[in-house]
């Protein structure tokens, strides 16, 4: 090699060390940033995890029955409209399938009586 050859290398090493002490300590500042402070776990504890995992599930099972409740109670709600509409006398509109009234999902109830127009 000869002697600019050298001193070129020599330099790119240089910048090359340089370049990857900045990224340590670069990597060493936003490691000490993320770590979080003495004693600023973000649970005090295996008691405040356990509580909240207790609350969690006890929430989800609350979830469930009322999920199931709501089901409960579309399913009664159904009979109830066709056993209202079979008293009044609307055999046609005791079947709630594909009912050309229902816009958004919701049953649309006409009542038809004798005298009103």
């Amino acid at each position: 090699m000869t002697p600019g050859e050298t001193s070129a290398l020599d330099l790119a090493v240089r910048r090359l060390d340089r370049a990857i002490t900045q990224l340590e300590q670069r990597l060493a500042v936003r490691t000490v940033a993320l770590r979080p402070a003495e004693g600023g776990d973000l649970f005090e504890g295996d008691a405040d995890r356990d509580r909240l995992v207790a609350e969690l599930s006890a929430a989800r099972e609350r979830e469930r029955a009322l999920e199931e409740a709501g089901a409960q109670a579309s399913v009664a709600l159904g009979r109830a409209i066709a056993e209202i509409r079979a008293a009044l006398g609307d055999e046609g509109l005791t079947a709630n399938d594909d009912h050309p009234d229902e816009a958004d999902g919701e049953a649309a109830v006409r009542v038809d009586r004798p005298g009103e127009g």
